[in-house]
């Protein structure tokens, strides 16, 4: 049998599903694997066919709202599909959802599932333009469009779930399941002993506002003038989204000496080896973040928000803190007890660590997918 499945951004598939396509392959699955980037020369093809599945490049623009461009990618996976005759097709991520959902059935393939890894920033409650109203009223059809043509649809938390029955996304007679998120690699992502030196917090994502990078630089600047040996460090890159912070606001924020800036990072566990505590203020619909997986699998305590996808990582005040989303006051005070207590953080990673071994091991979500899509 043959297992195609479709990403937005080539490195998910092997950072993001890496596991899951050795499983499909040591099922005796063929696997092919497409997305935008997968050129011959590039880093990810060498890696996908070290793990012995067949990389596809394809046209796919994760952001863009060109209708010439989405047509493009949708003939581009129809012919794929057609090509490469797949028993089983799963797209995660918006497009891949939609268009890979939409190919596959087109192209034949009898067993279609999609996975939602999160709504992001066009279902976000509060609709701030006419532009984000208008995104979310196509994506919303585009999604219930695709998804009457699926065999199984995945979800990551329960809220989107309820949000897609509620919104009529999902038409009552397809199938759908919450898996505890992405997973994380228990060995790969370790626990450590928590430094012994100043206070460090860290954020890692791509450098969204709705990620609450703002709130948690807003944060850092009261608390930096309190406690001037804490660090307030930050990971990731400057993404071609709508939403994302400027240049020149991160600039200003490492002049001022306030937030210490590691870039863009492909191994994050030395960032998470030398923090205190995880902070992930964002009010974004993610599924589960896989960044606070890593921080939990790690034995790292975690501040994050009261929302979707991030509220099932964290039992409040017991491996962290939750705080409501957009809320710099709350995000402050919940950084500030682990300045006033260091302790609190090594005593919170620990039950952390014994959340993502409990919930989160990657094994356990990939035997949940595995069982549900008809594999043992």
């Amino acid at each position: 049998m043959k297992f195609l499945i479709i990403a937005g951004a080539p490195g998910s598939l092997v950072h993001f599903r890496g596991h899951l396509i050795a499983e499909l392959i040591a099922q005796g699955l063929t696997v092919h694997a497409a997305a935008p980037g997968l050129t011959p020369d590039s880093e990810v093809h060498a890696k996908l066919t070290a793990l012995g599945a067949y990389p596809h490049e394809i046209h796919l623009d994760r952001t863009g709202m060109n209708p010439v461009g989405d047509i493009r990618t949708l003939i581009e996976l129809i012919r794929l599909v057609r090509r490469i005759n797949p028993d089983h097709v799963l797209g995660y991520t918006i497009k891949p959802v939609i268009f890979g959902t939409l190919a596959a059935a087109m192209g034949g393939c009898p067993h279609r599932y999609a996975l939602i890894t999160g709504l992001g920033y066009t279902f976000l409650e509060a609709k701030e333009s006419r532009r984000q109203r208008l995104v979310s009223a196509i994506v919303t059809r585009l999604y219930r469009r695709a998804l009457r043509h699926a065999h199984k649809v995945f979800f990551q938390n329960i809220d989107d779930q309820t949000l897609f029955r509620e919104l009529g996304v999902l038409n009552g007679t397809t199938p759908s399941v919450v898996v505890n998120g992405s997973g994380v690699d228990l060995d790969h992502y370790a626990s450590h002993r928590h430094p012994s030196r100043r206070v460090t917090f860290v954020l890692v994502a791509r450098l969204l506002i709705d990620k609450g990078i703002r709130e948690y630089a807003a944060a850092a600047y009261r608390l930096k003038e309190r406690y001037p040996d804490a660090e307030f460090q930050l990971v990731g890159a400057l993404d071609s989204n709508p939403r994302s912070i400027t240049l020149q606001e991160l600039a200003q924020w490492k002049k001022d000496g306030v937030i210490t800036y590691l870039g863009k990072l492909t191994d994050v566990r030395q960032a998470l080896e030398s923090a205190s505590v995880f902070v992930l203020p964002t009010y974004y619909r993610e599924g589960i973040p896989r960044t606070i997986l890593e921080a939990l699998s790690m034995g790292r305590p975690v501040i994050t928000t009261d929302t979707p996808g991030c509220r099932e990582t964290v039992v409040d005040g017991q491996n962290g803190y939750l705080v409501p989303p957009r809320d710099v006051e709350g995000l402050t005070d919940a950084m500030q007890r682990f300045l006033e207590t260091p302790e609190l953080a090594e005593r919170m990673g620990e039950r952390s660590r014994e959340v993502a071994v409990d919930k989160y091991d990657v094994r356990k979500v990939n035997a949940v997918m595995l069982k549900e899509m008809g594999f043992s």
